[in-house]
C-alpha cells in the first residue's frame, strides 16, 4: 500500500504521465523516492554513470530526469560538477515551514466547512488505518499514507489556489516531512494530532482545527531541526575524531 500511495503521489506532482520517455520517468520517481525516504542524503552526490547502469541507458534519460527533479528544488545541477541532491539551508527550511503552517491553517478552517459528513468518516478511516501503521512503527507507509490524507483534505475542500500553492511546495517539503517522522517518538505524535483535528472536524470547530494543524506544523518543524542538529554534531565528532588520528 505504501508503494502504491508513493507512486500516485510522485506521478501527479512531477507530473509522469506527461513524460513521452517512460525510462525518464521511472529513473526520476526512483531518484524522487530515494531523496524523500531518506536513502540519497542532503549534499550527496549522483553519479550519472552509476545510475546509468542501474537503469541499463544511456546518461541522456538520467540526465533529463535529474533536470526535471532540478525543477522541483530536490536536485542541484552546477556546472563542471556532479548533480547531487538539494540541501536546504535551515534559514530556507523554516520559511517554507511558516509558509506551509498558515496554508494548512487555511485548509483546515475551509474543511470544517466544506466536508460532508460521508466526506469525514472517510478521513476517520483513513486516520485509523494510519494509526494502525505508526503503532507497527512502519514509518514509510504511515508517512505516504499521511500524504495521501492531506491531498485528500485539498480535494474535499476544493479550492483550485490553495492546491497549486500546496503543490508547489509539496516535493520540496516531502523529504522534511518524512524527516520528521524518524525522530523517536515522532509517529505517535503525529497520528495523535491527526486524530484530533478529525474530532475538531467532525465537531465543526473551525478554529480548533486550525490551531491543531497549525501546532502540528510547528511540532513537525522542530522535529526537523533536531535531526539536523543531530547530524551535524555527529559530522563534527567524526571530523574532529579523523583530525586527531591524523
Amino acid at each position: 500500500m505504501a508503494g502504491q500511495d508513493m507512486d500516485l503521489v510522485l506521478e501527479r506532482l512531477l507530473r509522469l504521465k506527461d513524460r513521452r520517455e517512460p525510462l525518464v520517468a521511472q529513473i526520476a520517481g526512483w531518484v524522487a523516492a530515494g531523496i524523500i525516504e531518506g536513502r540519497l542524503e542532503p549534499g550527496q552526490d549522483l553519479n550519472s554513470v552509476e545510475l546509468s547502469r542501474r537503469f541499463d541507458t544511456s546518461r541522456t534519460p538520467v540526465r533529463e530526469a535529474l533536470m526535471l527533479l532540478e525543477q522541483e528544488g530536490l536536485v542541484e545541477m552546477k556546472a563542471r560538477r556532479r548533480p547531487r541532491v538539494a540541501a536546504p539551508s535551515l534559514a530556507d527550511i523554516r520559511d517554507t515551514y511558516q509558509v506551509r503552517r498558515n496554508l494548512l491553517s487555511m485548509l483546515a478552517g475551509l474543511l470544517v466547512q466544506r466536508a460532508g459528513d460521508a466526506e469525514l468518516a472517510e478521513l476517520r478511516m483513513r486516520v485509523e488505518k494510519m494509526r494502525e501503521l505508526a503503532d507497527a512503527g512502519d514509518v514509510d507507509a504511515y508517512f505516504w499514507g499521511h500524504v495521501q490524507l492531506q491531498e485528500r483534505m485539498t480535494e474535499i475542500v476544493g479550492n483550485g489556489t490553495l492546491k497549486q500553492i500546496l503543490d508547489s511546495l509539496a516535493l520540496r517539503t516531502l523529504m522534511l516531512r518524512h524527516l520528521s517522522l524518524t525522530r523517536p517518538g515522532r509517529l505517535a505524535y503525529s497520528v495523535d494530532d491527526q486524530e484530533r483535528l478529525i474530532q475538531a472536524c467532525e465537531e465543526r470547530d473551525g478554529e480548533l482545527a486550525s490551531a491543531l494543524i497549525a501546532g502540528a506544523t510547528v511540532r513537525a518543524l522542530r522535529a526537523v531541526e533536531e535531526q539536523i542538529a543531530q547530524d551535524t554534531g555527529t559530522v563534527r565528532k567524526t571530523a574532529r575524531r579523523r583530525r586527531s588520528d591524523a
